[in-house]
């Protein structure tokens, strides 16, 4: 199956500094790829490039078969890109009911359509629908990330980019989300990028890893290919 995104030798720069330096890398509908590294290397700077939010300095970014360097944050949010940023970015003064029919307002749709991408949502993630009326702030961390991640699919994307989901989160929520992005990809057409440390949840979740060092990718391959020594090598601190 062709990539639904391609990142061809990006570079980009903040403040004047060189960050990305090359980047390379696709992502295929129906598969969750883990972009990987130590602090620093440039994984958040690619997600963000993608999303519009830094520009690339040269370099390509395709999205379903179509340049979309230069289009605006909102416009590639709308063709069907989400993104879970680090920090989760939930309205926090908003309640849980509030921060997701936020989400719906992203693509037009009948009542009945928004209604049961909703339901959609609270059965992959229960505790949401148990707590709409509670504001985002008072929410633990994995309860909070439950609720960006349901945000996110309320906006019906074709490409769901995730920063460190599982940080500061409980293990039981890092099983569940763990579980729902699996049970995501069964369904054959949501296509994952997901920015991870976690080296066992990528073995569990992912179908392809990059790792990055420097602000190139460094090695790659299916997700049997991260050995030990890539591990030691490119992630461990």
């Amino acid at each position: 199956m062709s990539a639904i995104l391609t990142l061809d030798s990006v570079e980009a720069d903040i403040a004047g500094s060189r960050i990305l330096r090359g980047v390379t890398l696709e992502v295929r509908p129906g598969e969750v790829v883990a972009l990987m590294g130590r602090n620093g290397v440039g994984k958040t700077t690619t997600l963000r490039t993608i999303c519009g939010v830094i520009p690339n300095r040269t370099g390509s970014i395709t999205y379903e078969g179509k340049r979309i360097d230069k289009l605006a944050t909102d416009v590639r949010a709308r063709s069907g890109i989400a993104h879970v940023p680090q920090g989760r970015d939930i309205f926090p003064h908003l309640t849980v009911g509030e921060n997701l029919q936020a989400g719906l307002t992203v693509k037009k749709r009948t009542r009945g359509a928004a209604r049961e991408a909703l339901e959609r949502v609270y059965a992959l993630f229960p505790v949401l629908s148990e707590m709409t009326k509670r504001k985002g702030g008072v929410l633990s961390g994995g309860q909070q990330q439950q609720l960006a991640i349901g945000r996110a699919l309320l906006t019906d994307p074709k490409l769901l980019i995730l920063d460190e989901p599982t940080e500061g989160i409980q293990p039981s929520i890092i099983d569940h989300i763990g579980d729902t992005l699996k049970m995501l990809k069964k369904e054959g057409t949501l296509a994952m990028l997901l920015v991870e440390q976690y080296v066992d949840f990528c073995r569990e979740t992912s179908d392809r890893f990059y790792a990055m060092d420097r602000g190139t990718v460094a090695a790659s391959g299916s997700i049997e290919e991260l050995t030990d020594e890539l591990v030691k090598e490119h992630l461990e601190v």
